[in-house]
């Protein structure tokens, strides 16, 4: 997040500084483009506007009626409050082509050139706006003609007036339409529901519901108890008879044949017979041969007597079930037992025959209880239906009547609240718009050019451009010795006698100490000062370099190296015709060519100008010469022609200790340092590093040094100075020299 906000901010710094740097011709096309706007709006003849307010209201009629809500809220505005504001709506109205065509051709509207006015044209002279806050809508027309710009306004009120109430009949007479043709759909859909209703309560055996459901609950409920207390008396009675049936020695069946038998007169006698002839025939064949005719009759009698038995219970029991002879012949408990088991079967039997119809009905009741919530589902739909479709079909009628009434309404929407008069004054909006938009214009293409100069213009702008392009250690920055950055003449100023120590001096002082504190193993004394193209200032900053050590008290030789165009007789007012050149030819010695300029300082000019300055300077005595200055001078700076299509610097920087790059903002350009970087990489030249030069504080949205009043007064004490930079990245600190 901090790192954005960095970036953010050297963008809008970057961005400052191209309008600082453009912000003259940035200003002379704001200024032009001010100027003819402003010229444009005085020549324009004055114009005239007239306005007219309305106030749009809601139809009483249909708004008590609620004939609005029914059939498409005719004549209705609902509340101004919503996203889409109806006074947007009649704005758009007030301004519709068949308003303004018929605006033109009831007042025969003409253009400046006689010619009937076109609706563009037209629209562009009429506004309609809303007044905020207020159901008021505010039109307006203008003209350079204050008559007819009331005129017109009032004429589009009364055309808008007159086409609204014909539009609210229209649209009431339409609705009346409408609801004539619904009333019949309508009113059929009301008897099928009512019969769709009938037929499923018929079908459905359904009266309450409600009510059905409440009794169904309570009648299974007491179900459910009479069923409980049937299985408690059937568990009793099944006891009672399994005791009584084990107690008789006999199934259920055969004591109910058992005790109907007994219960009839007849059978009773023939069981009395039996038991007395089965009685004698016992007796008798004691004493009588089985042969015997008494024998044989008792027998015969016997299954005479029993055969009858058979045939009688065959008549009472209705079947041919078999009942054994000696369960008729019981005695009278036995008889009891059994009549007593028969009636415990039979109540057992009743039992059993009540809790199942008990347990059919109450399946019947949830049966019925669990169908209850799906028919009372059906039955609130098909309510429901009847409910809508009458209220619908009762809606529609009263509907019918309003829209009656409504048809016989001749009022509007709209009503006019203050109608246009005849403006006295001219309108000065249209100029000030004209002004106000001129001065926007102007900005923009302000800006506009002042980015699309410093586009075209390839130069290097800043101290942070000439770091990025070339990377090379940052040994110095010196101010811009004027307001705009650039010199009053081509001579190069000397510090202490053309400009003022502070600060120009004292960032001096800032690179000969880092020249000084650049390698501890080695200082450099032999400095080759070049620059990538011209007009760098490069034989200034070797001028002042040379002060600048001088005045800590170093002996200085400043050699001018630059045989194509010397400048440092020029600064030190110096003659030119014995210097370098004759040295090294050897047409007379070294100290007849050196000139002590101020204490300290000594100056070797260029001398007379060879033909080819490159085999001078790269021939033996000129490296013997290097040697000889290097060990009777503290430090020599050479000042060398520009790199640019020039091999010097190069020959010389290889007899050297290294070469001192001048750059300078708004001169060195991309293509020239890019070259010089190329070249200086590719030759293996020791490059110590770079002074930019000429810099504008200003412009730079890094402080690279600061100066204050206090330190400018005292200077330099020389052993006892302390070097301090603030944001200086690529400087050499050193402290406590």
């Amino acid at each position: 997040m901090n790192d954005l906000s960095k970036f953010e901010e050297i963008d809008f710094h970057k961005y400052l500084q191209v309008l600082q740097r453009r912000w003259i011709p940035g200003a002379g096309v704001f200024g032009a483009v001010v100027t003819l706007a402003s010229l444009n709006a005085l020549s324009l003849k004055p114009t005239y506007k007239a306005e007219a307010n309305l106030l749009i209201k809601t139809n009483q009629t249909s708004s008590l009626t609620g004939l609005g809500e029914a059939i498409g809220a005719i004549g209705r505005l609902e509340s101004l409050g919503l996203t889409n504001n109806p006074l947007d709506t009649q704005a758009k109205i007030v301004a519709s082509v068949p308003v303004i065509e018929e605006t033109i051709h009831s007042l025969a509207l003409k253009d400046d050139k006689g010619k009937e006015l076109k609706i563009r044209d037209f629209t562009k002279r009429l506004k309609t706006e809303s007044v905020k806050g207020t159901d008021i809508l505010q039109i307006s027309y203008t003209d350079k003609n204050p008559n007819l710009a009331a005129e017109v306004v009032n004429k589009v009120i009364e055309i808008y007036i007159r086409n609204n109430i014909e539009a609210n009949r229209a649209e009431t007479a339409s609705a009346g339409k409408f609801i004539k043709q619904q009333l019949p759909d309508t009113e059929d859909a009301v008897r099928r529901a009512e019969t769709a209703l009938r037929r499923f309560k018929e079908k459905n055996k359904v009266i309450v519901l409600q009510e059905e459901a409440t009794a169904s609950v309570n009648r299974i409920s007491k179900l459910e108890e009479e069923i409980s207390q049937a299985q408690a008396q059937l568990v009793d009675v099944t006891a009672q008879s399994q005791k009584l049936q084990n107690q008789a020695k006999i199934n259920s069946q055969q004591a109910v044949n058992v005790a109907q038998l007994s219960q009839i007169p007849g059978t009773q006698k023939l069981l009395e017979q039996l038991q007395e002839a089965q009685s004698q025939l016992a007796v008798e064949q004691t004493r009588l041969q089985p042969e015997h005719p008494t024998i044989i009759n008792l027998s015969e009698k016997i299954a005479a007597l029993k055969s009858l038995l058979q045939q009688r219970t065959e008549q009472v029991l209705g079947s041919k079930q078999q009942v054994s002879i000696s369960n008729l012949q019981i005695g009278e408990l036995r008889q009891k037992l059994i009549e007593d088991f028969a009636r415990s079967e039979a109540k057992r039997v009743g039992l059993e025959r009540q809790i199942t119809t008990l347990s059919n009905e109450r399946s019947a009741y949830k049966e019925r209880a669990n169908i209850l919530p799906q028919l009372e589902q059906t039955q609130r739909q098909l309510e429901r239906r009847l409910k809508a479709a009458q209220t619908t079909y009762e809606t529609l009628l009263t509907r019918l009547q309003e829209v009656r009434v409504a048809e016989n309404q001749n009022i509007g929407n709209a009503r006019v609240i203050s109608a246009a008069l005849v403006p006295d004054l001219p309108s000065g909006s249209q100029k000030k718009l004209i002004i106000g938009g001129g001065a926007v214009a102007g900005i923009l293409l302000g800006v506009i050019a002042a980015f699309s100069l410093d586009v075209i213009d390839r130069s290097v702008k800043t101290v942070k451009e000439a770091r990025e392009l070339f990377q090379y250690t940052l040994l110095g920055v010196i101010p811009s010795v004027t307001k705009s950055g650039k010199k009053s003449n081509s001579l190069p100023k000397v510090i202490g006698r053309d400009i003022p120590h502070f600060p120009v001096g004292d960032a001096y002082q800032m690179l000969q100490a880092n020249l000084k504190f650049l390698s501890s193993d080695k200082k450099p004394k032999a400095i080759v000062v070049t620059s990538s193209a011209s007009k760098e200032g490069k034989s200034e900053v070797a001028a002042n370099l040379a002060v600048a050590m001088a005045q800590v008290g170093c002996r200085v030789l400043l050699v001018d190296a630059d045989m194509r165009h010397p400048v440092q007789h020029h600064v030190w007012e110096m003659t030119n015709a014995v210097g370098l050149s004759n040295v090294i030819v050897e047409q007379l010695p070294i100290d007849r060519a050196v000139q002590e300029v101020m204490p300290n300082l000594y100056v070797l000019p260029s001398g007379v100008l060879p033909p080819n300055p490159v085999a001078l300077l790269d021939s033996k005595r000129m490296a013997a010469l290097v040697a000889s200055f290097a060990e009777e001078y503290d430090f020599v700076i050479f000042d060398t022609p520009t790199l640019a299509g020039t091999a010097d610097a190069a020959v010389l920087s290889k007899l050297s200790d290294g070469i001192l790059l001048v750059v300078r903002p708004g001169v060195s350009d991309y293509g020239s340092a890019n070259a010089a970087k190329e070249f200086l990489n590719q030759s293996g030249q020791n490059v110590l590093g770079m002074v930019i030069n000429g810099v504008n504080v200003k412009r730079e949205p890094d402080s690279y040094f600061y100066y204050t009043k206090d330190s400018a007064e005292a200077g330099f004490a020389p052993g006892n100075s302390v070097l301090t930079e603030i944001n200086t990245s690529g400087f050499i600190r050193k402290e406590d020299v």
